[in-house]
């Protein structure tokens, strides 16, 4: 039934950095922070009462957050430490790419100029079994949404 499309599930994606062609940094537990908000400014008109007028200034877009069980020999982790313990920031573009059931691309969203900004390894107890997660959040310019995946 072709004719009934349901909007797709969001469990099914991969991430895929530019300059980090390894397959471990290409799997998340979520992603967040695919967000895009105009700013507008309030220019008020000298005689009108009623109404001001609002005028776009710039899109800001919120940090990029992508959540993963802790990966042993990761590029990623490489460059984000590379930028928090010698100051060396390298922006890298990335992809997030919605995926059907089939693995086919549905749609990506190319994340463009990103910087590591915060690392974040969740707490270790001995009292219970849980899968050590790693959060990094990532500043960016812009976001761009691509419907043609190649």
């Amino acid at each position: 039934m072709d004719f009934l499309k349901y909007p797709p599930l969001g469990f099914h994606f991969i991430v895929r950095f530019d300059l980090f062609p390894n397959p471990l940094d290409m799997s998340f537990q979520s992603v967040s922070g695919l967000s895009a908000e105009v700013e507008f400014e309030e220019v008020k008109e000298g005689g009108q009462r009623q109404y001001s007028h609002q005028l776009p200034v710039r899109t800001k877009h919120t940090d990029l957050v992508l959540k993963r069980g802790l990966q042993i020999g990761s590029t990623l982790t490489e460059w984000f430490n590379e930028a928090f313990e010698n100051f060396n920031y390298l922006p890298v573009d990335l992809e997030v790419i919605l995926l059907n059931e089939m693995h086919v691309p549905l749609r990506a969203w190319k994340v463009l100029h990103a910087l590591p900004k915060k690392m974040e390894v969740s707490a270790f107890n001995a009292e219970s079994s849980e899968i050590v997660i790693e959060t990094m959040t990532l500043s960016y310019h812009y976001i761009k949404v691509i419907n043609e995946i190649p």
